[in-house]
């Protein structure tokens, strides 16, 4: 008799973002208005066709200093005017019907934007296993082909009689996927909130500019896994660091 298992996963993005207001200075009068471009003694952004360039000049020295309560940046634009951005290419995933024995996989992309000077990164968890809401049923979630990789540690997932469901991370643009899965056989399990699991990065980095990752989601159930409707909720959270 054939069994019907239909897949759903909902995917939640957050992203943390802190910002500071500097004023320009701005001197006047009843006969006249002068607004400067920031506190430095000259400053601006010349530009022409190709290209476009930021400047400021006048502090005593360039640089980053810091005390125990502060830091001030100072003759450079360390956070661009594009700040930090982050992007998922679809918020659902939906696996369909689901063939006993045959495992099946579905991706999305993570997207960032990058212009904090000390990087970010993007933690990833699951709000449970995939479930029945209705009976409770789980699909567990992988523990791969040697049973022992978990929400940190990664291994390898190549059987047909392995099952469960897990993910793997892949580099599109910049290498900012996290560790364990330089091999292409490689998986993990999502953290588990329901089991007070501390979420995971799956992205990371130190550098600006824009990163693109591929999140592959592989599902493979047994013959015994009862027929349902299974769901559950992927949340990805991106935070910048200052």
């Amino acid at each position: 008799m054939q069994r019907y298992i239909s897949i759903t996963l909902s995917i939640i993005f957050l992203f943390l973002i802190f910002t500071a207001v500097v004023t320009a200075i701005t001197m006047s009068s009843s006969n006249f208005i002068l607004r400067g471009g920031n506190f430095n003694q000259a400053s601006g952004k010349p530009t022409n066709s190709t290209f476009k360039l930021g400047f400021t000049s006048g502090e005593l020295g360039i640089g980053l200093y810091s005390g125990t309560n502060y830091k001030v940046r100072a003759g450079f634009q360390y956070l661009r005017p594009e700040g930090f951005r982050f992007s998922i290419s679809s918020t659902v995933i939906n696996f369909g019907t689901v063939n006993p024995g045959e495992p099946i996989s579905r991706t999305n992309t993570l997207s960032i934007t990058n212009q904090s000077a000390y990087g970010y990164q993007v933690t990833a968890s699951e709000n449970n296993p995939l479930r029945v809401l209705t009976s409770g049923v789980d699909i567990q979630n992988t523990t791969c082909d040697s049973g022992t990789c978990n929400d940190v540690t990664s291994s390898a997932w190549t059987s047909p009689l392995t099952y469960g469901f897990g993910y793997r991370c892949d580099n599109l643009l910049a290498t900012d996927c996290a560790v364990g899965f330089s091999d292409s056989t490689y998986y993990k399990q999502f953290s588990d909130l329901s089991k007070n699991q501390v979420p995971q990065p799956v992205m990371l980095g130190s550098n600006i500019g824009s990163k693109q990752t591929q999140i592959t989601y592989k599902l493979n159930v047994s013959q015994t896994q009862p027929a349902g409707q299974y769901q559950n909720v992927i949340m990805y959270i991106a935070t910048p660091a200052f």
